[in-house]
């Protein structure tokens, strides 16, 4: 799979960077910031790192930061990004994540598993790397979102990248661990929508407690 994403980490950045990407990066970051709760001091692994644009607001709480990803062109735009000694990038496979049980106080993958096909597997993995009472996070795509169904008509056409991924729903992320779990969504306007607007339908989708916003984020806690 790393090789698919050997041509996007450019675009990738360059899509937050426009003004309505601008304002998704910013509702997803504080949705995950807000699950992860991430406090100084803290060790935590990001499992597919991607271009580390999460990881860099992780590493601004203070906390220490391992990030993992599978794509070697992922990574060294990552370490652009997150320079200094409390970032250090792994070559590696969530689904097989090297390194010792318990490692960290805390995990989290954001936007990594819609390309996993046995997800239970890399949760798993996420908790067996994580201490007892620390938090596991996962955040995808979330499949009734309208997001989804424009993303699946473009998978049809041959787009490189959804064309391979899996959408999951709320109740399908609950599934993937046995430990009881929450789920919330964010970004419940659309691509085309006005930036001046989308925060106002925002914060009604946010208030109204809907599922289904194109970003979802499951939270555990690893039992003690």
């Amino acid at each position: 799979m790393a090789e698919i994403f050997d041509d996007w980490p450019e675009k990738y950045d360059l899509w937050f960077e426009t003004p309505i990407g601008r304002l998704i990066k910013g509702y997803e970051s504080d949705l995950v910031l807000r699950m992860l709760t991430p406090q100084s001091g803290e060790v935590i692994l990001d499992a597919g790192c991607g271009t580390g644009i999460f990881t860099a607001d992780i590493l601004e709480t203070g906390a220490r930061v391992v990030g993992l990803d599978l794509a070697l062109t992922m990574l060294r735009r990552a370490l652009t990004k997150c320079p200094g000694r409390t970032f250090q990038s792994v070559i590696g496979d969530i689904r097989r994540l090297p390194f010792a049980d318990a490692s960290f106080h805390k995990a989290v993958s954001i936007t990594a598993i819609e390309f996993i096909q046995n997800a239970r597997i890399a949760v798993e993995e996420l908790f067996r790397v994580t201490k007892p009472g620390g938090f596991v996070v996962v955040a995808t795509l979330n499949s009734l979102s309208p997001w989804a169904q424009r993303r699946r008509a473009a998978a049809q056409k041959g787009h490189p990248l959804f064309r391979h991924t899996i959408f999951r729903s709320p109740d399908e992320m609950k599934g993937l661990s046995p430990v009881e779990g929450i789920v919330k969504t964010a970004i419940y306007f659309e691509k085309n929508d006005d930036p001046d607007i989308a925060p106002k339908i925002e914060t009604s989708g946010s208030e109204r407690g809907l599922n289904t916003g194109a970003f979802l984020a499951a939270r555990w806690i690893k039992p003690g």
